[in-house]
């Protein structure tokens, strides 16, 4: 099979071999294969949702990347925004040296950036199918929607199912969910097709007017809203306004009493701008063991 290649370069520190760790550890996508070498996927891409596989390998200053179909500028900056590649992380490395607890994570894990969902489109379904269920029950779900409704694409070899795009699902029927649920993931589709679950979209409002359009749409709460927004979208400054297990983690890192507010942690991550939403990442990720000790 023909493939396409090109080269993304980061702009300040960046460790692929940091970002695969996650990507291992990582409920959401800890069922995909990996051989510690290549990160490998198959998705449609939001800039016209037709399937392609994608498989990324470490490179000088950067990472190589290889995709089934011609990868225009669409494409490129959908990969790169995957990875984070799309956002200059020079600056993120000072706040680590004015916060010592932010600092430490860094040290632990150096180049380490947000891996985001392969478009919010996924996101806001993953934000859907999570709710009240274990991310691994979820993961498990969310594959076997991609196997029953999404296309097949080798990717060096192996059959990777891309998650169906919001017209394949606005037709489905029989997810294997609650129908509220079902219901809920019909009217993303919608909102999807209208344009609202687009990175383009959402990054082009300031955080908080993203947020509250994001909370408007069917099923879509404080927790997923901020989700979409981070993880899909991969704005580089945004903070969850309602996160219960961020604030845990806040809260035991800063030493914060137990009763804090939400205002208290939103005071503490106005010292990360711009780079909010990574400093939140870095505090996540460290719980799912890719941090080293």
């Amino acid at each position: 099979m023909t493939t396409h290649g090109f080269t993304l370069t980061a702009e300040g520190p960046f460790d692929f071999g940091a970002s695969l760790r996650f990507v291992e550890d990582w409920p959401a996508t800890s069922a995909l294969p990996s051989d510690g070498r290549a990160l490998r996927f198959a998705y449609c891409a939001e800039s016209d949702w037709l399937p392609i596989g994608v498989s990324v390998t470490a490179a000088p200053g950067g990472v190589a990347v290889a995709t089934t179909r011609a990868a225009g500028p669409g494409i490129r900056g959908e990969v790169a925004r995957i990875l984070s590649l799309d956002v200059d992380g020079a600056g993120f490395a000072k706040l680590g040296e004015a916060d010592p607890v932010l600092g430490d994570l860094q040290r632990r894990s150096p180049g380490l950036r947000p891996v985001c969902f392969w478009s919010p489109w996924e996101a806001a379904c993953w934000a859907v199918i999570v709710q009240r269920s274990s991310m691994l029950i979820a993961s498990r779900i969310k594959q076997r929607i991609a196997e029953r409704y999404g296309a097949k694409v080798t990717v060096d070899g192996r059959s990777y199912p891309a998650f169906p795009p919001p017209v394949t699902l606005l037709e489905a029927g029989g997810l294997g969910l609650p129908a509220q649920k079902e219901e809920w993931l019909h009217g993303l589709a919608r909102a999807a097709l209208d344009g609202v679950l687009t990175t383009e979209h959402l990054r082009a409002l300031a955080p908080e007017e993203a947020l509250a359009e994001l909370r408007a749409l069917p099923g879509v709460g404080p927790f997923s809203a901020g989700l979409i927004l981070i993880r899909g979208a991969g704005a580089p400054d945004a903070f969850p306004g309602d996160e219960p297990r961020l604030f845990a983690i806040l809260r035991d890192a800063y030493g914060l009493p137990e009763d804090a507010s939400p205002a208290a942690y939103r005071k503490l991550a106005e010292a990360w701008r711009p780079y909010r939403s990574w400093a939140s990442f870095l505090f996540r990720a460290s719980t799912y063991g890719v941090m080293d000790d």
